[in-house]
């Protein structure tokens, strides 16, 4: 009698990272692999997806209930905005890309088990999210136009608030992000995963 096996269904978005997923935990005792390169209904039978960020944050909003499937990431987005995002969207597991194969396999295994899995580094970049004072959703917004090289009389054209406002939301960010200058700020808030390159910030 064969042992009962567990599906898991790769979604990820880059095709060469999903046959090498495929490869590491089809080695893996007791699993079932498929992909949504060659399988896309498996999906609907999956106790665990593997998936990039954005696919991994979407399907974990869209799970709801008990029977819902355990979303794990595996992305190069580690910044800890992008990782609190995530975790706060329902996903239960998350690592880098560059992760090892036995760490991703032992991720799998614990998701499968009903636990949740944050790789070392990016349990530190969370942690060290929490000691900081978060930035207002209009402050957010100034970042936002900060980033796009706006002066403050644009931002507060924009925003439709007075330049005296958009000074005080400017000095705000700086004091939080500990930044010297505008551009400081912009620089801090990228690397911390507050905004991407070219893009706006990313909203919780």
């Amino acid at each position: 009698m064969q042992a009962p096996t567990t599906a898991i269904h790769i979604m990820h978005a880059d095709p060469i990272m999903t046959v090498g997923m495929h490869t590491i935990l089809a080695e893996q005792p007791g699993l079932r692999v498929t992909s949504q390169l060659r399988q896309p209904e498996a999906q609907r039978v999956a106790r665990v997806l593997v998936a990039d960020y954005d696919t991994g944050v979407a399907l974990a909003r869209q799970g709801v209930g008990a029977q819902a499937p355990a979303v794990l990431v595996v992305s190069q987005f580690d910044k800890e905005w992008e990782v609190r995002i995530a975790m706060d969207a329902g996903v239960a597991g998350y690592l880098p890309q560059s992760c090892a194969p036995d760490e991703l396999g032992h991720a799998v295994g614990l998701l499968v088990r009903g636990q949740r899995y944050l790789s070392e580094s990016m349990t530190r970049s969370v942690a060290e999210s929490l000691t900081r004072e978060a930035l207002t959703g209009r402050e957010t917004d100034v970042l936002q136009l900060l980033a796009q090289g706006c002066c403050n009389k644009s931002i507060a054209r924009k925003l439709g608030i007075g330049v005296g406002t958009v000074k005080t939301h400017v000095k705000g960010v700086m004091s939080k992000l500990d930044a010297t200058a505008r551009t400081h700020a912009v620089v801090v808030a990228t690397q911390r995963g507050l905004i991407r390159p070219g893009t706006g910030p990313i909203q919780l």
